[in-house]
């Protein structure tokens, strides 16, 4: 029996595990879904403000694109971390007492999560502050369960 769990413990590699947190640790925070908020706020600021070089303009053209590419995959990026990061207080902290309390939390929570699919998929700064605003919400939230 040693031999066969030896053989199996240095033939398979195990895998990492990404979680916060199932023991439940107890440490939640509301700043990681504000500041990703934010940045897609920013980055959807800066690509509007983006000027479109000439046609015939190669160089500028480039480095044009290469500023769009970079800026939308690292928007996309942050909405995926602020949706991350309200699935954590949904499905980790939240408690049935505070649904008690706030009987419109289930429902903001879903329209949180979709509204940062919504963020991922767009470029639109009204998106964005819809977004801002939801996150705000569940974050109030969030911070007078601590007061209560």
């Amino acid at each position: 029996m040693n031999t066969l769990l030896s053989f199996l413990n240095n033939s398979i590699k195990p895998t990492p595990a990404h979680a916060h947190c199932d023991v439940p640790c107890g440490v939640y925070e509301v700043d990681s879904m504000s500041w990703a908020v934010e940045t897609c706020m920013k980055l959807v600021d800066k690509l509007a403000a983006l000027e479109e070089p000439a046609h015939d303009d190669q160089a500028h053209r480039l480095e044009y694109h290469n500023t769009v590419t970079r800026a939308v995959m690292v928007k996309e990026e942050y909405a995926q971390i602020c949706k991350e990061q309200v699935l954590i207080l949904w499905t980790d902290y939240f408690k049935p007492e505070h649904l008690e309390k706030w009987p419109n939390l289930h429902d903001l929570v879903w329209k949180t999560t979709k509204q940062c699919s919504v963020v991922k998929r767009t470029v639109d700064l009204a998106e964005v502050k819809k977004l801002h605003d939801l996150v705000h919400e569940v974050a109030d939230i969030f911070k007078a369960t601590k007061q209560a």
